[in-house]
């Protein structure tokens, strides 16, 4: 049976979160005048990478709030014991200067407007609905899917399998006929494969090794590939680079 559905990833995927994460970044420690407390921009922005990272585990393990994890990503990245209101506003700054930043990557409405007609769509993030609802309203893609989860409402994350299969499940599908785009290896690559998902890896860097696959999920540099992937009677697509 072909693929019914198609189930996005939205930041680094759909929408070009490393790009717009460094230049609002760089802008908002400029703003605070936090820049000369490092290196380079680059080191900065790799410190709030990684306190990210860190505390969104402790949010996807339960411990903290959606909210709470962005308070605490600014008290350790100053090193400073704020209050509620002023991390949030310290936050909330620099949500204005990244969300200055904000684009969708080129390929996307091209492969969105080829699959319009012949899949459904639907998106599945690890984030919260408040922030991912609005940013695709802001990005013009809002209504191109017909269900919008997120790991915050959903109190399960990627890569678990009940994420991918609450996706499933709002657009009444089998997970054999849904097929999952994302660009982590493992939250969303791995995570859909196993869930029992078409899994599909979009690396458009190519800067991931290979030799590790699984057997079953693609890998694409550009969603061009895709609907030759999906088996859509397109012509839209290329020939996978990786293969």
């Amino acid at each position: 049976m072909s693929i019914r559905a198609v189930v996005w990833d939205v930041d680094d995927t759909l929408f070009d979160y490393t790009t717009a994460d460094r230049a609002g970044m760089r802008a908002h420690l400029a703003a605070e005048g936090l820049l000369g407390a490092y290196d380079g921009v680059e080191q900065a922005l790799a410190h709030w990478r990684a306190v990210t990272d860190s505390q969104w585990a402790r949010f996807s393990a339960g411990e903290v709030s959606f909210e709470e994890q962005r308070r605490d990503r600014v008290r350790v990245f100053l090193d400073r014991a704020l209050g509620d209101a002023e991390a949030e506003a310290w936050f909330e700054r620099y949500l204005g200067h990244y969300e200055a930043a904000w684009a969708l990557f080129p390929d996307v409405l091209p492969v969105l407007d080829a699959l319009a007609t012949s899949h459904r769509h639907a998106v599945l993030s690890n984030s919260s609905l408040h922030v991912q609802d609005r940013k695709l309203r802001v990005l013009g893609v809002h209504d191109r899917f017909e269900a919008i989860l997120c790991a915050a409402e959903l109190g399960v994350s990627k890569p678990e399998a009940g994420a991918f299969l609450a996706a499933c499940e709002a657009l009444d599908l089998p997970p054999h006929l849904v097929a999952y785009v994302g660009d982590h290896p493992e939250i969303d690559w791995r995570g859909a494969a196993d869930a029992g998902l078409v899994s599909v890896w979009i690396d458009r860097t190519g800067a991931h090794a290979w030799a590790d696959a699984p057997v079953g999920p693609h890998r694409i540099a550009s969603l061009a590939e895709l609907p030759a992937i999906l088996g859509s009677d397109t012509r839209f697509g290329a020939p996978s680079t990786f293969r």
